[in-house]
């Protein structure tokens, strides 16, 4: 590419997710949204032209760019994402690019975990499918602030407004009971590019914005900056004179003169400094990296946390969560040992039982004594010390962790903590 790049404001940067069943047209999407916005390199480019010369196509095979991804994940890779990373002279994108299959359940919560946004594919031919109300509610599930529903394939129902109407209709009367605060639906054709960078004059009773004009212009809510301070301690850094706890704030903010809670000691002491590698901070905020200097010597230590002193986080030896199951090799039952890795804190858990399980296309629960694989249900664990922990409904950061396993260290459980005590 020829063109002098720009480069997007660096605190612009907004993380989404993409899901969709298989054929729905996720990977054409996504080679669209990095072709028509310019964010191809030369070479990429070259070696796309050539590889869809070599399979006899007359166009582009924009789907190429993500399917070898693809292939790897279906060929057995665990809990991998493929995450592409593209930026326009406005905004600075993350994707990560979720599989559609049912079994791939724990990809789509691996995916979206972290997300601010999520994008839900639909065959304009097919309508609402399993797969689609199956994304819709793990993106309510994983409190994912925004919702896109793209009703892909336009071209092929003649970009008829009556069909469009009715796959949002049915998706808005769905997610209605999901309690997701923004959903924005957007008719498009991938393979034509209609709607996806540009506007199309295709359809002329669509007067909403493209896709990539929808994203650019969505706002990015940094919900860790707005919530109570929590600064999860990795390591105490000591040298001559200085001595200072280091971490990435997980929510809210912290500045010097501020008071502060330690836990589990349930100490006070106020900030001296808030250090960066680039010098003193006057405030730091989620998500920065920091080293935060205290008035008063204090025992801190990699796994406690630093917070908000009026509104401190629950210090629980018994957690109920909500589980995604992510082992092939077992079921999630009770009297199962693992480990529950919580921000930098690692301690030994105990499942205590097993609640219900979530049918996650019809919004129904029902009795479980054990959770397969993908399968989500609501457990009780038992743990072996305390983590400092928030509900995920209120802050994601500090209200989700990951189950271990003990041999194998392999993660086998997304968790999303419901109560603490």
């Amino acid at each position: 590419m020829s063109d002098a790049p720009v480069f997007a404001p660096a605190d612009s940067l907004l993380r989404f997710a993409t899901a969709g069943a298989v054929d729905d047209g996720k990977s054409t999407l996504i080679g669209r949204l990095l072709h028509d916005s310019r964010s191809l390199l030369a070479d990429q480019l070259e070696a796309l032209e050539l590889a869809s010369r070599e399979r006899g196509n007359a166009e582009l095979d924009l789907a190429m760019l993500t399917d070898g991804l693809r292939a790897e994940r279906e060929q057995g890779i665990t809990i991998d994402v493929a995450h592409r990373y593209f930026e326009t002279a406005r905004r600075a994108f993350i994707i990560a690019d979720t599989p559609g299959h049912a079994q791939y359940t724990r990809n789509m919560v691996t995916g979206a975990s972290t997300a601010g946004l999520a994008i839900v594919l639909v065959d304009a031919r097919n309508g609402l499918t399993e797969q689609s109300r199956r994304h819709a509610v793990l993106a309510g599930l994983l409190r994912v602030p925004r919702l896109v529903l793209a009703v892909n394939k336009m071209d092929l129902v003649g970009f008829d407004e009556t069909a469009f109407r009715a796959i949002t209709g049915e998706f808005a009367a769905f997610t209605a009971q999901l309690g997701l605060r923004e959903v924005t639906a957007i008719p498009i054709s991938a393979l034509r590019g209609d709607n996806v960078v540009h506007r199309s004059e295709a359809m002329p009773w669509y007067d909403g914005p493209a896709l990539l004009e929808h994203l650019e212009d969505v706002e990015v809510t940094d919900e860790g900056a707005a919530g109570e301070f929590r600064l999860p301690v990795q390591c105490t850094i000591r040298a001559p004179g200085y001595r200072g706890y280091a971490g990435q704030i997980a929510s809210g903010s912290i500045a010097p003169g501020e008071e502060v809670l330690h836990l589990p000691s349930g100490m006070r002491s106020r900030v001296v400094a808030v250090d960066t590698a680039d010098g003193e901070l006057d405030r730091g905020r989620a998500p920065q990296s920091v080293t935060v200097r205290l008035a008063d010597d204090i025992d801190i230590g990699r796994g406690d946390m630093l917070c908000a002193p009026a509104n401190p986080p629950v210090a629980a030896t018994e957690l109920t969560a909500s589980v995604c199951w992510m082992s092939a090799g077992s079921a999630l039952e009770p009297g199962t040992r693992l480990l529950l890795k919580h921000t930098t804190r690692t301690v030994k858990a105990l499942v205590s039982g097993i609640g219900d399980r979530l049918e996650i296309t019809t919004l129904e629960r029902g009795p479980a004594e054990r959770l397969q694989l993908n399968e989500i249900g609501e457990v009780g664990l038992r743990l072996a010390q305390p983590v400092f922990c928030d509900p995920y409904a209120g802050n994601r950061f500090t209200g989700g962790a990951v189950l271990i396993d003990e041999a194998t260290h392999a993660t086998v459980g997304a968790v999303m903590i419901t109560g603490a005590r």
